[in-house]
């Protein structure tokens, strides 16, 4: 059975424009209920699953659609309102729910939304219960009867929960006195979680971003905007800046001198901290798009080195079959399954940070040996469906830009699993020899796209 809404990351897609509408997502929530109640036993109780969301204004409505399928399928519902992605996946689990929900379109503006499932063990929802929700999305909404409905309330202290989960993720015996912080949080779901844990644990925070509106999520601050972040620290004379995006499962740093640290630098901080730690650390998984420079660093560690596809989904699933616990993108995407059963970017932080008070060194310091190849990667939008393997001025331009990186680089061009653009990165020795095989690639794409 092909998807039909489901992508690499839930369903995700413009508001007002399906499948992200009022009553296609009440027949999600519908769908997704009467799976979950699905043979389970009456000594189960009723089903129950949590719903979280960001901060888009769209948030509201959509809450009230899931909300709606839900109980109409005789699933019951508790809503944390605004709270990170991997909050949701982790009062799931300590609340031994049916399913986790999360509202949330991660890094993209905020006219889009979209819909992502957790497990009752906090893990991404298995493909065959995905495929089984878009095959009961094919059958007719029938209520249940009013006595067999679901009910709904709101729980006060998610927050609080899971800012204290977060802070039991760093060790002990250390602290963060001493530290002066910025923490961006993108205007999205961790602005009242993410200053108060790295502020619990003694460090001074200077917050930006965290005056959402409904509409200026990611706009100009978080993970995939780090220039407010650059210039508060140095303004701030601060020690680091942390990044986060609006769904607070993303994370890039920034030192005192301004020098941005991304995904495939800080997994390296991590895994390497681990082994001077005395852990074990026998593999690391990235993905197609992680830096050459640190895979050879593992390689010199003794530690194997795994690509998977792109998306912290199938980095997780590489993980899972090797038993390995540490991966992630350089987007800033980190898994720790030591510590978290999904990506944070507020664990990740505090991680990062213990390697850095474990060691007394600087983020400088610690990637020390690890000079990353020039990377150039340019989004060119196309029309939903566009078949860009088969385009013979993209096959030609290929042909001509492969052999000029002389085995010392590489190119790599794949379309996004969340937006209908067609990705394309090259990363060669010298910045002007990816900056050029890039822009021919992506103008020999773009003519045609645009077509």
């Amino acid at each position: 059975m092909t998807r039909k809404y489901f992508g690499t990351d839930g369903v995700r897609g413009r508001v007002g424009e399906p499948p992200i509408t009022p009553d296609l997502v009440m027949r999600l929530g519908y769908a997704a209920g009467r799976v979950l109640a699905l043979g389970r036993q009456p000594a189960q109780g009723r089903p129950t699953v949590l719903i979280g969301k960001d901060t888009r204004i769209s948030g509201y409505m959509l809450e009230a659609a899931l909300e709606a399928g839900f109980t109409s399928a005789g699933v019951n519902v508790l809503l944390t309102g605004p709270l990170p992605t991997p909050g949701v996946a982790y009062l799931t689990r300590a609340l031994r729910l049916a399913a986790g929900v999360v509202i949330s379109a991660s890094h993209n503006p905020y006219y889009d939304n979209g819909i992502k499932f957790f497990s009752s063990s906090g893990d991404k929802l298995p493909d065959d219960v995905e495929m089984a929700i878009e095959a009961e999305l094919e059958q007719p909404m029938v209520c249940v009867r009013s006595d067999d409905l679901g009910r709904a309330r709101r729980i006060d202290d998610a927050a609080g929960r899971y800012i204290e989960f977060c802070k039991s993720t760093f060790p002990y015996d250390r602290d963060l006195h001493r530290l002066k912080v910025v923490v961006d949080c993108a205007h999205g779901a961790a602005y009242h979680i993410a200053p108060h844990v790295f502020h619990e644990l003694g460090a001074d925070v200077i917050s930006i971003g965290n005056q959402p509106d409904g509409r200026n999520i990611n706009a100009g601050y978080g993970a995939t905007a780090p220039e407010k972040l650059i210039e508060a620290v140095r303004t701030n004379q601060a020690d680091l800046g942390l990044a986060f995006d609006g769904d607070a499962d993303r994370l890039q740093v920034v030192d005192a001198q301004g020098r941005l640290y991304n995904g495939d630098e800080l997994l390296y901080v991590i895994a390497r901290d681990r082994m001077d730690s005395g852990h074990a650390v026998p593999g690391v998984v990235g993905t197609l798009m992680t830096n050459m420079a640190v895979e050879l660093a593992f390689q010199r560690m003794g530690v194997e080195f795994v690509r998977a596809k792109v998306g912290d989904r199938y980095v997780l699933e590489e993980l899972a079959r090797r038993r390995w616990t540490l991966g992630g993108e350089g987007s800033g995407h980190l898994l720790c399954l030591d510590r978290h059963t999904t990506g944070d970017g507020i664990v990740s932080a505090l991680q990062v940070l213990a390697a850095l008070r474990r060691s007394g060194k600087s983020l400088a310091e610690l990637v020390e040996g690890v000079t990353l190849f020039p990377q150039t990667l340019i989004n060119v939008r196309v029309e939903k469906g566009f078949d860009w393997q088969q385009h013979a001025g993209l096959k030609a331009a290929r042909a001509e830009v492969e052999p000029m990186l002389d085995g010392k680089g590489r190119v790599l061009i794949r379309a996004s699993g969340t937006e209908p653009v067609v990705r394309v990165m090259v990363e060669a020795e010298q910045v002007e020899t990816a900056e050029m095989a890039a822009r021919k690639l992506a103008d020999a794409l773009g003519d045609s796209a645009a077509a």
